[in-house]
């Protein structure tokens, strides 16, 4: 149980981890970031007309207003076409974002300033204006520096740009209205940018050294990698630190084949979890071993999960394909055994498990559904091949169905309970009469699910199995789980349509992890789609699986894939929790480090 409990333990940290990433993108459509920004400068230059209330006041502070929000505009767009040119991060929608939120904050010590000036002196206004001003430039230093890919010369220009043209413009403005004071103030428009630069640098250096101590990786390398994936799709920054992170290790693959004159169809099972987001490692090797065994082979195939967790993610995409080339290069082998049990399924009312015996070939998965089905420990694994051993059979593989999750989860009983379906269902299915069988299959991608609906590029493939008279449905989902009670109604419908009895499994792909917002940052199957439609998506490939049925044999393999990168569970945990440690530890640096910044610049303006 230790097992179960850190893989419950690991998800936690990685859906934690997830989530805070997620927070991060809740940016606003670029047209409603300009309407946005336009309201904050024209807020930031009318403002002055509490100092100055008179009609020139106000079209001077309107005025102000409009050549803030022109001010911006331009030097964004500079920003993005020169100075930042090609930088996957910074589009123009995220530029200007990035302003309105230094407007949000420079807009406080404006209107403390305003407060204050108007209560005791205008030096207020002025001085909290140029104290904004620093606070804005220490904001985009921070920023640019973590993220910008351009090296820390572009950096530094992108921060200075925007916050110059607007405290020009305000110098001007002072300069305007008769005060020859600001002139004496100058000299801190020097100064304060480095002291800005510095506290920025410091900052981001004393986050950078937790993780260097923590992962061997600095922190921000990390945020910026995963940055590059969410907003670009570029999977090499971050799977470089994984690579650099992971360790070797064989893993095992087992597939069942069938064949009629050709190769039919495969049930490709390889010990490797499909994660651990997005394009990353291994998250899209389910779809990808698919459409590369099928373009190899001319056949359908499918790739549902094993037993196993994320102790076992790929480093990177150039591991995927090492594992795949492997698999293809060993799955042309004999195949002999024609005849095949009826499929039986075992359950006592918490596990179930489901059985066919092909040969001497077993084919069994495992669910709890409608209680959650998350990832089983591969311990379970070690005591079905042991307990098929003993019935004579010499190849089992094992599935996890991986179909059913409420947002509960209670393993604590479920190996115990795991290991008695297993027995009872292999010992049941080995005591039947095996007959000549038949096979079909058959592959449709539902153009109208997406990614961010839940559904992965392999989209839904049916095997289906006719022993004697009984029809048995196998189907395969691409996608990371599936909402309670659809399992259900899924083998409900393929029964209404002719099937004895079926069985419908997810690949647990996490293609589909972090690229939608919310708890999870992934749907499970079934949440965001239209359920009728998923379902008759399902009937079609069965149904299609059924016109091409054809006699065939069968054969098992189990064969090892050695020296792959993986990234081992404790280096994924440590990766998770660093999300949270790196915010604590920024969350206990900014206040000493930028209030000791404020102090700095306040004594300046003092003095000057």
């Amino acid at each position: 149980m230790v097992e179960v409990k850190a893989e419950s333990s690991l998800s936690q940290s990685m859906n934690r981890a997830l989530r805070h990433y997620s927070s991060l993108f809740f940016l606003p459509p670029f047209k409603k970031a300009v309407v946005a920004l336009a309201l904050l400068c024209l807020s930031g230059g009318f403002s002055s007309v509490v100092l100055f209330p008179s009609f020139r006041g106000a079209i001077d502070g309107l005025s102000l207003g409009i050549f803030f929000f022109l001010a911006n505009m331009f030097f964004d767009y500079a920003v993005v076409k020169l100075v930042l040119r090609r930088d996957p991060i910074f589009n123009l929608r995220r530029t200007v974002a990035l302003s309105a939120f230094c407007w949000i904050l420079w807009l406080i010590f404006i209107a403390l300033g305003l407060a204050f000036g108007v209560l005791f002196d205008l030096w207020w206004w002025i001085k909290l204006c140029l104290l904004g001003f620093s606070a804005v430039l220490a904001l985009r230093f921070v920023v640019f520096l973590s993220i910008c890919s351009g090296g820390h010369g572009r950096s530094v220009i992108a921060s200075l740009l925007q916050p110059f043209a607007c405290i020009i413009l305000l110098v001007v403005f002072w300069t305007k209205i008769s005060f020859s004071a600001p002139f004496s103030l100058l000299p801190f428009l020097a100064i304060a940018p480095p002291i800005c630069f510095f506290s920025s640098f410091l900052f981001i250096s004393l986050i950078d050294r937790m993780g260097q101590r923590a992962i061997g990786a600095r922190s921000m390398s990390l945020f910026k990698a995963f940055l590059l994936n969410w907003v670009a799709n570029l999977n090499s920054p971050f799977e470089e630190i994984l690579e650099k992170l992971g360790e070797e290790q064989d893993v095992e693959v087992s597939l069942i084949e069938f064949d009629s004159n050709k190769l039919k169809t495969a049930i490709i099972v390889p010990s490797v979890h499909p994660g651990p987001f997005k394009n990353i490692g291994s998250s899209l090797l389910p779809s990808m071993l698919k459409h590369e065994f099928e373009k190899k082979f001319k056949c359908d195939a499918c790739v549902p999960l094993g037993i196993l967790g994320h102790e076992l993610d790929l480093a990177s995409q150039r591991q995927n394909q090492k594992v795949i080339d492997h698999i293809i290069t060993s799955a042309r082998f004999n195949v002999s055994g024609g005849r095949a049990t009826p499929f039986v399924r075992v359950s006592d009312g918490f596990a179930t498990a489901s059985c066919q015996i092909f040969s001497d070939v077993a084919f069994i998965s495992f669910t709890l559904a409608p209680n959650t089905t998350e990832d089983l420990p591969q311990e379970l694994g070690q005591i079905v091949r042991q307990e098929a051993k003993k019935l004579g059979i010499n190849c089992a593989v094992i599935v996890n169905a991986h179909n059913s999750i409420n947002e509960t989860a209670d393993m604590e009983e479920s190996l115990g309970v795991l290991r008695k379906v297993a027995v009872e269902c292999l010992e049941k299915a080995a005591s039947l009469t095996a007959l000549p069988f038949e096979v079909g299959a058959a592959t449709v991608i539902p153009e109208e699910f997406s990614l961010k609906d839940g559904m992965g590029p392999g989209g839904i493939t049916a095997v289906v199995v006719k022993v004697a008279e009984q029809k048995t449905a196998y189907v395969v989902i691409d996608g990371n789980n599936m909402v309670s009670g659809l399992r259900e109604k899924i083998l409900s419908a393929l029964s209404s349509i002719g099937f004895d009895k079926s069985e419908v499994f997810t690949t647990d792909t996490h293609a589909v992890s972090a690229v939608v917002l919310g708890p999870r940052g992934y749907h499970p199957i079934g949440e965001a789609m239209n359920r009728e439609k998923l379902i008759g998506c399902i009937g079609e490939a069965a149904k299609a699986a059924m016109t091409n049925l054809e006699q065939c044999k069968a054969g098992g393999l189990r064969v090892t894939v050695p020296k792959v990168r993986v990234i081992g569970k404790a280096r994924l945990e440590s990766l998770s929790v660093l999300t949270d440690k790196a915010l604590e530890r920024a969350k206990e640096m900014v206040f000493p480090v930028f209030a000791l910044n404020g102090l700095i610049l306040m004594l300046i303006l003092v003095i000057l």
